[in-house]
């Protein structure tokens, strides 16, 4: 079998054993946040930001723990406590601001462990993610950031042409400490040189990420 076979088996056999796997994290999860915040468990649908590019630049749903308030996207262009927060992703390299006073109190636990990212096991399932790839961008935060790093657009370019996952190259070698343009840079490589020696490695390396917490916000 070729890789992209292989690489399909594996996602489809991992989602199912690691959603069964994880059941008692995400029931927990769901308890606590469904508890200590008013709102859904999983980031409503409307929300722009669960709207993301997958392979080819085809759009897809993201699934994932709620980490912030209800329509956090919209508290950002229209309370104005929230402008620094706007300004910031736009401005810095990681698109994530480093202090996001919309966080909620589970949300910053869960996010530091990337608890909140084990829904995406369902898009794993679906054939719309993978359980390694490249990060699985925002259409804007890509439009933005190709401007405000120039020469990044062949990276964008490359690495598009790969379904997106849920652990990374990226995200075991610094997560949100690494700026887009070497976000970018890495994620192309990855497309670049994907393999299953590739991948098992970056897996191998994702549960010292996860329980660290290391570069995330």
């Amino acid at each position: 079998m070729n890789y992209e076979t292989v690489k399909r088996t594996i996602d489809i056999l991992g989602s199912i054993v690691l959603l069964i796997l994880f059941s008692p994290i995400m029931i927990g999860t769901a308890i606590a946040i469904k508890i200590t915040s008013p709102g859904p468990v999983f980031v409503e649908k409307e929300n722009e930001h669960m709207q993301r590019l997958g392979k080819n630049r085809k759009m897809f749903r993201l699934y994932k723990f709620r980490s912030m308030m209800v329509k956090a996207d919209v508290l950002e262009r229209t309370d104005p406590r929230y402008k620094k927060v706007y300004i910031e992703k736009r401005k810095s390299g990681n698109y994530k601001p480093l202090k996001d006073p919309r966080v909620t109190k589970v949300g910053k636990f869960i996010r530091k462990h990337s608890i909140d990212e084990m829904p995406q096991l369902i898009n794993v399932f679906r054939g719309e993610m993978s359980i390694v790839g490249p990060r699985a961008y925002l259409p804007d935060e890509l439009e933005a950031q190709q401007k405000r790093f120039s020469g990044t657009e062949r990276y964008v370019k490359e690495m598009l042409t790969v379904k997106p996952g849920i652990t990374g190259f990226w995200q075991v070698n610094g997560r949100s400490e690494v700026n887009f343009d070497k976000r970018i840079e890495m994620d192309a490589y990855y497309a670049r040189k994907r393999s299953m020696v590739f991948d098992i490695l970056i897996m191998l390396k994702t549960p010292f990420v996860m329980i660290s917490g290391k570069g995330a916000v």
